[in-house]
């Protein structure tokens, strides 16, 4: 290089640095500028304003409004909220083990844990709340109801409900509250004699632990020829818990994901720690939309390395990884600090949340958009938008009128109803909706009551009203719309016998959940469960297994 151009090459570097850090004297005199101006504004607000302002309600909003525009995954948490952050985090909190819900103006107990305080006590689903000591929760929401239910860990709760369908519906109730755990693994067991299935709801620090004890019970059983984990609904949760759980199926030392900050110096790589339990199995992974973050690093990572078959739909697509900074106050900031990079170097993001849309959305990466990488065999797989499974399943919709009976609490009332007048009913794996248990749920619906969303209803209405006002109504037109209208009119009980499959279904599924909670519930689900019925197809064909993770075959 001349000296001219050594020093037209300084020159440059020079102007590249002025402008750097020209850029950052800019962004910091943005950043005080604005909080100059925020600081002067709280001032002449509490001086000016024509009544007194609500510090703390003021600021959170504030707060929260500033972090909406980053992206959802950043939040801050005041002292009052650190104890949900905890609970996302280690699945622990100090209460009486029940989840409730709000219902016409009032809250009531959804169902009790198994094992809770609150099921040892006998609260029942359906139970309507009245008093927590002695505060009047009538007309609370469930958040307030939530907050006076929890506590310390050996102190003592009164709870006072109404239960429907028994005499004495009055009933008290002293419960000391206890620290309590929910289940990361809510049900695992062998399904068909031969497949283990897992299902994991979140990724908290004691779900590896969780996961490798249902392998291990997998270990000792000979019948067991293949696995499938299942992911579904699971929003995520911890990223070291997603790598400990692939590390059972992959060799020591294998390459999960880096991490990727701001600055490319804080790169991190994550590597399994232990010897697999399962190195070779088949194994097939479960997941649907809302399979997200450390679920997509499972998923993800065991596709990439062609360990597992995907089952499902497209997950969710969140690529980004939070930590949680202290702030004064006892507050806590969760921030998104970097993004992960699964081992075909791929990150499924699906939203970039630093562009957005004039309007202030985001949109989806579309595929067209996104690129292509390679699995370890040298599949095809794609970055953007989420992972595509290997094995498309239909979930199906939810019909109009199974939606109208869950949405009115219809199953949910006759469960309860059940529950009264049953104290036992078979296993699990053994109940089903009798001719008669249907025919008892059929006359529990009063048709006078019953909501329907009158969509074809309205269109007939809307048919009317064009025809009048385009001039086509006459006696002609008005008899055929009229014959259409009666054709168009719901029958009560035609409609539940037209669904009782679906419905069946899901009735099952809410009864068997009040004598076996959780575990009873997946039991009866997966007896008609599309995924897991697809997994297995592809698990039990060994030939089709190899081939669905092998490299393409090369055209000659």
């Amino acid at each position: 290089m001349t000296r001219r151009k050594n020093i037209a090459f300084a020159a440059l570097m020079l102007m590249g640095a002025a402008s750097l850090s020209f850029a950052e004297r800019s962004h910091d005199a943005a950043l005080g500028r604005n909080l100059n101006t925020f600081n002067s504004l709280v001032k002449e607000l509490e001086l000016n304003y024509v009544d007194t302002i609500r510090p703390d309600e003021s600021f959170k909003a504030a707060i929260d409004a500033m972090l909406s525009t980053i992206d959802p995954y950043t939040e801050y948490y005041d002292s009052d909220d650190r104890e949900a952050l905890l609970k996302m985090t280690t699945g622990e909190w100090g209460g009486i083990g029940s989840y409730i819900m709000e219902r016409d103006g009032s809250t009531y107990i959804s169902g009790p844990m198994q094992g809770s305080p609150s099921a040892e006590a006998g609260l029942r689903s359906g139970d309507r709340i009245l008093l927590v000591d002695t505060v009047d929760v009538r007309k609370m929401g469930s958040d307030k109801v939530t907050k006076l239910l929890r506590g310390q860990p050996g102190t003592q709760v009164k709870v006072r409900v109404c239960r429907p369908y028994v005499t004495d519906s009055i009933m008290d109730f002293t419960i000391e509250r206890r620290k309590l755990q929910e289940p990361s693994v809510p049900y695992y067991g062998v399904v068909d004699g031969n497949t283990g299935y897992i299902r994991l709801t979140t990724f908290i620090d004691k779900s590896p632990s969780e996961v490798r004890k249902a392998l291990e019970e997998f270990k000792k059983n000979p019948a067991v020829s293949n696995i499938v984990l299942d992911l579904r609904g699971n929003g995520g949760g911890l990223l070291e818990s997603a790598v400990d759980i692939v590390g059972n199926f992959v060799p020591k030392g294998t390459e999960v994901l880096r991490t990727r900050g701001r600055d490319k110096a804080s790169e991190k790589i994550y590597k399994t720690t232990s010897t697999p339990i399962f190195p070779d199995i088949p194994l097939a992974v479960l997941i649907d939309g809302a399979s997200a973050s450390a679920s997509e690093i499972t998923a993800g990572a065991l596709q990439d390395l062609d360990r597992a078959v995907l089952v499902g739909s497209r997950s969710y697509g969140k690529g980004l990884v939070q930590s949680t900074r202290p702030l004064p106050y006892d507050g806590l900031l969760k921030v998104t600090i970097a993004k992960y990079y699964i081992p075909s170097g791929r990150l499924i993001q699906a939203l970039d949340y630093s562009h957005r849309n004039p309007d202030g959305s985001v949109a989806r990466t579309p595929d067209s958009l996104t690129n292509v990488y390679k699995t370890l065999h040298g599949r095809e797989v794609r970055d953007g938008g989420g992972l595509k499974p290997d094995v498309e399943v239909d979930w199906g919709t939810m019909n109009r009128m199974l939606y109208n009976i869950v949405r009115d609490f219809h199953a949910f009332d006759f469960a309860t109803k059940y529950v009264a007048e049953h104290p036992t009913i078979p296993a699990p794996e053994d109940f089903e909706i009798t001719d008669e248990i249907y025919a008892d749920f059929k006359a529990s619906i009063d048709p006078e009551k019953f909501q329907y969303d009158k969509v074809c209803e309205e269109m007939v209405k809307q048919l009317r009203e064009t025809a009048e006002a385009e001039g086509y109504m006459n006696d002609a037109t008005k008899a055929q719309i009229d014959t259409l209208a009666k054709l168009l009119t719901h029958d009560l009980q035609h409609d539940l016998d037209t669904k009782r499959p679906e419905i069946s279904e899901y009735l099952a599924g809410e009864i068997v959940g009040r004598y076996y909670y959780d575990r009873g519930r997946i039991i009866q689900d997966l007896k008609t469960d599309n995924g897991i019925r697809k997994a297995r197809e592809v698990l039990n064909d060994p030939a089709e297994y190899r081939r669905m993770l092998s490299a393409p075959k090369k055209e000659e």
